[in-house]
């Protein structure tokens, strides 16, 4: 298809289809003459894949090349261009290993995650996330143990491991399974903080609010 069909087709208007194939987001299509070139279905995933990351994920091109570049490299098993997508949409923490409050939580946020038994990269960035988060009840007088948030841990991962894994398509390209773990990750994750605060309305209502006569 040219690229005015490729647009049609994936909705993406023309100059921004030859934004990404500047920067690199998008394979050039096969030429066919000089000043023309043929796009096909791989362009169409590719193209789902990078709107994917921009809109949802909010990822700048810098961090979506990257993603784009996991996606690309066929030494890479599945485990880690997941993993390359996943810590390109956590947010950035900065780490202050010369504070003592910052290593303490640091250190809580490790326990916790080798308590649990989980599978996790030491340079998660995840690690500083979760750390931070603990840093912050701390500074808030709320001191978030290990124990304390085992109740959100223990719901995560069944969250996951019954749910959301088999959301994500491992017999089809990879953008197709990249996408699914953005989308699931961002757009889920929004989902769970909504249906949470209903329930915490809903609870209170029940224990604290007017009986329904």
């Amino acid at each position: 298809m040219r690229i005015s069909q490729l647009s049609a087709a994936s909705g993406v208007p023309i100059p921004t289809i030859k934004y990404y194939l500047r920067e690199g987001l998008l394979p050039p299509g096969e030429q066919t003459s000089a000043t023309r070139a043929e796009y096909g279905a791989g362009h169409i995933r590719r193209l789902r894949l990078v709107r994917a990351l921009l809109e949802v994920g909010r990822l700048p091109i810098a961090s979506i090349r990257k993603v784009i570049a996991a996606v690309d490299d066929e030494n890479l098993g599945m485990h880690e261009v997941l993993g390359t997508a996943h810590y390109a949409l956590a947010p950035a923490v900065e780490a202050h290993d010369d504070d003592e409050e910052w290593r303490r939580a640091r250190a809580e946020a490790d326990r916790l995650i080798t308590d649990l038994g989980w599978r996790i990269d030491p340079g998660a960035p995840t690690r500083d996330e979760l750390a931070q988060a603990i840093l912050t009840l701390d500074r808030l007088g709320m001191p978030a143990t290990g124990e304390a948030l085992r109740p959100y841990a223990a719901a995560a991962l069944d969250l996951v491991v019954e749910h959301e894994i088999g959301t994500i398509p491992l017999d089809g390209p990879r953008e197709a399974a990249v996408e699914a773990l953005v989308v699931g990750t961002v757009v889920h994750g929004r989902v769970l903080d909504v249906l949470r605060r209903l329930a915490q309305e809903s609870v209170s209502a029940r224990f604290f609010g007017v009986p329904e006569s």
